[in-house]
């Protein structure tokens, strides 16, 4: 039963702002470490492949456990849920960090192509890798709950809010993630996101209740049993079965962001690249143009909308190759020496990406919930992260690929430390990527085709 006493009200109840705030440090703790996650295992000598496969595990453990969190929550209430839920964060991140903080390894200044770590590494980073995720999957459907359940009749103004949220929070992370590796060194963005996840504990603990007044004893449990029978109903059913594996490319592009990204402009762009203040175009955009959009599109079709957006994260891809036929490559400094050619082209990619996102993103939901049948879009929607899920599972190993084995091929090490590449395999590392995404695209189109010609 809804807390209809706080719908009613004139403005969003305590536990809307409270939610909404939890949620700005929760994303802050995640995007103070995300953008430098491959570099900082890198460095600690994880060498070219484990870091990203590592990463495109916790993405995906973090998008598709939801599935099974979400039920816990709903039985224990959100409240309970979200305090398990940081005190797992800020113990994961502060097991990511161990290694330097207390384990005697030293961080490399570059990034070994060889794995050079030891039990003592590894065993801590992905035990961090597990719990972060296990934590990060608890909130997704404790915030969004609690957003829905408070919001009422304002639901579309409570999530435009909540999305805002998350990228302030997104932008916060970043620029304390700036601020301490500077003063310190790279494993302290672990230690500013065990910072803010300590913040958000308190912030839960002290001002936040549950939105939800009914009994939690009264609930009607769900098995683990239902739960897998669930999943089997839905992913059974083949017109969303493909519609996730369709739709999954955009997110396959959108991983390389934290994968691709942060190892090319390393290795191959500057010794020293800001990462965060670089991936900082991606919140910047959706928090400035996230109501432009919805104003200037929000009647388009949700389904043209989804391919306008993976066209655009394809197009994002391909700009990358202007720096490397001009003068001075990648490497050429430009805006009076302040930026690399090469990392002022993946701001505007990633600022592309986000573009792509405000088309797509919103309106998958509503795409899922117009494909559920009918009395079961609830059910659906609890899958709509799927494709994120396994777009970030297969982007990991993939994006390393194609970084390592296309990418690189035939590059020079120079004196600097920093890789020349070869134009030509550079060049089709960055066309294979454009070529993913203009896949998806053909790919959601024939499948919207399909749907056209075969109704239910």
């Amino acid at each position: 039963m809804e807390n209809t006493k706080e719908i009613k009200q004139d403005g969003f109840p305590r536990s809307f702002w409270t939610a909404n705030i939890t949620e700005l440090f929760e994303r802050g703790a995640y995007y103070a470490m995300a953008s430098f996650v491959v570099l900082y295992l890198g460095q600690i000598g994880l060498g070219d492949y484990w870091p990203s496969n590592l990463n495109g595990i916790l993405w995906a453990l973090v998008y598709f456990l939801p599935i099974l969190s979400g039920t816990i929550a709903d039985q224990i209430g959100f409240k309970k849920s979200l305090l398990i839920a940081f005190v797992l964060l800020a113990i994961g991140y502060f097991t990511m960090g161990y290694p330097v903080w207390f384990g005697g390894y030293t961080l490399s200044n570059s990034v070994d192509p060889n794995m050079t770590a030891g039990f003592g590494v590894l065993f801590p980073v992905i035990l961090a890798i597990i719990v972060i995720g296990v934590g990060g999957s608890i909130i997704k459907p404790c915030i969004s709950g609690t957003v829905q359940k408070t919001a009422g009749a304002k639901a579309t103004l409570g999530f435009g809010i909540f999305y805002m949220i998350i990228n302030i929070g997104s932008l916060f992370g970043r620029g304390a993630s700036y601020i301490m590796r500077k003063q310190f060194d790279l494993s302290y963005i672990f230690a500013v996101s065990v910072f803010f996840s300590i913040v958000a504990f308190f912030a839960v603990l002290i001002f936040y209740s549950d939105p939800d007044n009914q009994d939690t004893a009264k609930k009607t449990k769900k098995s683990i049993l239902k739960i897998l029978t669930d999943m089997v109903l839905v992913l059974k059913n083949l017109r969303f079965a493909m519609f996730l594996i369709v739709s999954s490319g955009f997110f396959f592009i959108y991983s390389q962001v934290y994968n691709v990204f942060p190892l090319y402009l390393k290795k191959v762009v500057e010794l020293d690249p800001a990462v965060d203040l670089i991936t900082m175009a991606n919140p910047f955009v959706i928090v400035f143009f996230q109501l432009l959009i919805t104003k200037k599109f929000g009647k388009m079709k949700p389904i043209n909308s989804i391919i306008v957006g993976i066209v655009i994260i394809g197009i994002s891809m391909v700009i990358n190759l202007i720096p490397i036929f001009m003068s001075g490559g990648v490497k050429a400094l430009a805006f009076g020496d302040l930026i690399p050619l090469g990392s002022l082209f993946i701001v505007l990619t990633v600022a592309l990406i986000a573009f792509g996102e405000l088309f797509t993103s919103a309106r998958t939901y509503e795409y899922i919930g117009a494909l559920a049948p009918k009395g079961q879009e609830g059910l659906f929607l609890g899958y709509a992260n799927l494709p994120m899920a396994i777009g970030a599972l297969i982007g990991g190993p993939a994006g390393a690929f194609i970084f390592n084995e296309i990418m690189c091929k035939n590059a020079v090490q120079l004196d600097s430390g920093l890789l020349e590449l070869n134009s030509f395999w550079n060049s089709m590392g960055w066309l294979i990527l454009m070529g993913i995404g203009f896949a998806s695209a053909f790919s959601m189109w024939a499948y919207n085709r399909w749907l056209k010609n075969n109704p239910i």
